[in-house]
């Protein structure tokens, strides 16, 4: 009901409707529209009240609130169910539970702060709160568990070309799904599989955005290693206009790799691809090698060309782009 008159007060926004008419647009009473506009006060939402003109809705918080993201959302699937959660250890935690009780497909957790989020290799990821984009997805995706890999590369595909399409902003990919602007990181993801021999029980897609740090606000350690897009762009950006965009780049390429399979999304994959054709050192373990990196495979694998001639291949790793 509260999401509801939000509806009808989006609706008319700018204008002022009486607590009549959206009495009569819900079938319910004076009182039941009191209730919900208060209640949507608490949640940040102004909205004014005048005698015998109503109720007008004059701003929308910056938060990340299921009935937010629903708003415009242009997908079948992905984000029509939406679990909020203002502080958590961990998304990726959170949507774990949530898949063990069998949520819908698609459904995601989305959080304003966040205490223990990881990204590759066990980092953490420093994110203060409402700054960032910090979503995980549930999916329980029909395909052979040895295929499942390729889903990192395809959801930097898509949270790339969704950053560009809400912003304007070319994100590249250093492989295998950290994005980059001007080569520092400004996005993390980690695709965790819970799955037995021949069958994936469900896929989580973690995702950190830095998206409204100020420079001065990011810990030492990663001053010169981060950035986010307010940092590029030089303006406030709308999280949940971000989120919408991609979630739905997301859902349009998981529905094609079931279809088709990953051949047309690494085609894109390797348009954005920071790695080809660059000079890396590639870490795996304790061992590290440098060369040229030559390709990525249909599995998306990473081939490098060594010093000697000989074609090397990773599957994981940690990659450094550098000069000769």
């Amino acid at each position: 009901m509260r999401e509801n008159v939000l509806h009808i007060l989006k609706n008319n926004s700018g204008k002022w409707i009486s607590g009549e008419e959206i009495c009569k647009l819900l079938s319910v009473s004076r009182t039941a529209v009191w209730k919900h506009v208060n209640l949507l006060r608490e949640q940040d939402y102004e909205i004014e009240a005048q005698p015998r003109l109503g109720y007008r809705l004059s701003q929308i918080p910056d938060r990340l609130y299921p009935g937010e993201i629903r708003h415009g959302l242009a997908t079948k699937m992905m984000g029509q169910n939406v679990f909020y959660v203002e502080k958590t250890v961990s998304t990726n935690l959170d949507a774990k539970e949530f898949a063990e009780r069998k949520a819908p497909e698609g459904s995601v957790v989305v959080a304003e702060e966040q205490g223990q989020g990881r990204g590759r290799l066990g980092r953490s990821w420093f994110s203060p709160y409402g700054k960032n984009l910090l979503f995980s997805v549930i999916l329980y995706p029909r395909v052979n568990p040895m295929e499942t890999p390729q889903f990192t590369l395809i959801t930097a595909v898509a949270v790339s070309d969704g950053i560009k399409k809400a912003c304007g902003l070319s994100v590249p990919i250093k492989w295998p799904n950290d994005l980059l602007i001007d080569e520092k990181k400004v996005c993390g993801i980690l695709v965790e599989l819970n799955a037995e021999i021949n069958k994936v029980n469900h896929l989580i897609i973690g995702c950190g955005i830095n998206v409204n740090i100020d420079k001065q606000d990011f810990p030492e350690e990663v001053k010169d290693t981060a950035v986010s897009l307010k940092e590029k762009l030089g303006v406030t950006v709308g999280r949940v206009e971000l989120l919408r965009e991609i979630l739905y780049e997301l859902e349009k390429k998981y529905f094609l790799w079931q279809k088709d399979g990953f051949a047309p999304i690494l085609k894109d994959y390797k348009k954005n691809c920071l790695n080809l054709g660059r000079f890396a050192r590639i870490t795996s373990g304790a061992e590290c090698w440098e060369g040229v990196v030559e390709d990525v495979c249909n599995d998306g694998a990473l081939l490098l060309r060594l010093p000697g001639g000989e074609l090397k291949r990773f599957i994981a790793g940690e990659v450094q782009l550098r000069s000769r």
